[in-house]
């Protein structure tokens, strides 16, 4: 879809500034990558929402607290939580599991996965691994990307351009369409993991839970405030549509019907009065809680090129990758970059694939995009997360004492 405004249906003004805080340090206007912050140094600012990429980094970055999210979906939780003829399917990110420990004591980093599990289930949540889509989307992204070299390779043209995009990270994505409309085609067609887990939930899921789609509630759980608008976005509603041409006469449903952020959850949960520290680990009842280390690196820049390759490798070689780590795209430099050479044995022929992964948009992304736009771009493949450090700092995830995220001086 091309967008320079909103579309109908969509969450809009997402992130505000409490004009009763801000100082006007533009401290904020830093780690925006679409100067949508507006205000003269040492006055109040404000957000121009058409521009706004609801990324949060400027929330997370903020010394002075002035910067918060709205549209809480909490309270109509908790009521969905308590509804009796609803099955409330809870789709947990993977960032978020080495981050809401922290709100409840527990070390900076912790990986509390089956805490949390254990949390959710007491709570009245099916889990539902957003690993588990993140696996889909791999298949699916990285199909797509073998597709289009090979296409390349014999000459072909209409299996979609190169260097192919990501298209997990809404902010990316969003930006995309508001500043460079002509790069959409590079994008990978594939959803990201979130939509893909909200349309699972309610179309093979509705079968798993004995479950009609439309008593299914499905709140995603991300260290990131754009998924608020990503999910409310008029076209993500492939569920219901499914439906109708099986002969349902529900009203409309969007595949994910709530999103709360790492912050949010937890605050659910003390609500709720229990403590992620002390309760019950648990391990899933499902296939939707299986999932390989493919899904679980997506929540780290990198991680989503990383297990490209892997796919990649295995589908043009028919063999297993030596090392299941792939080093070059690893670690937080703003742009990494690499080169694998691969034996296509369908094709019986040696590819090289260039690589580029990026990070922390506001300081890193526009020489890509102009190398791509001049048609000069030496990449391939393009993985492009909004955030520093990837989705774990995202605009939904805890914030320290200082006011400051923990990649902020990258």
């Amino acid at each position: 879809m091309t967008a320079t405004t909103y579309q109908p249906g969509e969450i809009r003004g997402l992130i505000e500034i409490d004009a009763s805080k801000c100082k006007g340090c533009d401290a904020c206007q830093k780690f925006c990558p679409t100067n949508a912050i507006e205000g003269a140094s040492g006055a109040v600012h404000s957000i121009n929402e058409e521009k706004c990429l609801s990324c949060g980094q400027c929330l997370i970055n903020c010394p002075f607290s002035a910067i918060k999210e709205t549209h809480s979906a909490l309270e109509t939780v908790i009521q969905k939580l308590a509804d009796k003829n609803t099955t409330v399917v809870g789709i947990i990110a993977p960032a978020v599991r080495v981050a809401i420990g922290e709100e409840f004591g527990l070390g900076t980093g912790e990986l509390v996965t089956d805490k949390l599990y254990g949390a959710m289930n007491h709570a009245g949540f099916k889990i539902f691994d957003c690993n588990f889509a993140a696996d889909l989307t791999i298949m699916e992204e990285g199909s797509e990307f073998i597709h289009r070299v090979r296409s390349l390779v014999k000459g072909e043209t209409n299996a979609g351009p190169l260097p192919q995009f990501t298209s997990c990270c809404p902010g990316w994505v969003r930006f995309a369409e508001t500043k460079y409309p002509s790069l959409l085609p590079y994008l990978s067609t594939a959803k990201s993991p979130q939509q893909m887990s909200g349309t699972v939930a309610k179309t093979y899921g509705a079968k798993i839970y004995d479950m009609q789609p439309e008593k299914i509630f499905t709140v995603s759980v991300m260290p990131c405030t754009s998924k608020k608008l990503e999910a409310s976005r008029p076209e993500f509603n492939s569920a219901w549509k499914y439906h109708q041409q099986q002969g349902s006469n529900a009203a409309p449903y969007q595949d994910v019907d709530a999103v709360l952020t790492t912050r949010e959850m937890a605050q659910l949960l003390k609500l709720l009065d229990i403590d992620l520290a002390t309760i019950a680990p648990y391990k899933g009842d499902s296939l939707f809680s299986q999932y390989t280390g493919a899904g679980t690196i997506f929540g780290t820049t990198g991680g989503v090129m990383e297990a490209a390759l892997r796919t990649a490798y295995k589908v043009l070689t028919e063999e297993e990758l030596p090392k299941l780590e792939f080093e070059p795209v690893r670690g937080l430099e703003g742009i990494k970059t690499a080169s694998v050479t691969l034996t296509d044995k369908s094709l019986n022929k040696e590819l090289t694939v260039n690589v580029a992964v990026i990070h922390d948009m506001s300081r890193n992304i526009e020489p890509i995009l102009q190398e791509v736009l001049a048609g000069t771009s030496p990449y391939h493949f393009i993985e492009v997360m909004n955030c520093a450090g990837g989705c774990v700092n995202g605009g939904g995830q805890p914030i320290d004492g200082s006011g400051t995220s923990w990649v902020a001086n990258i």
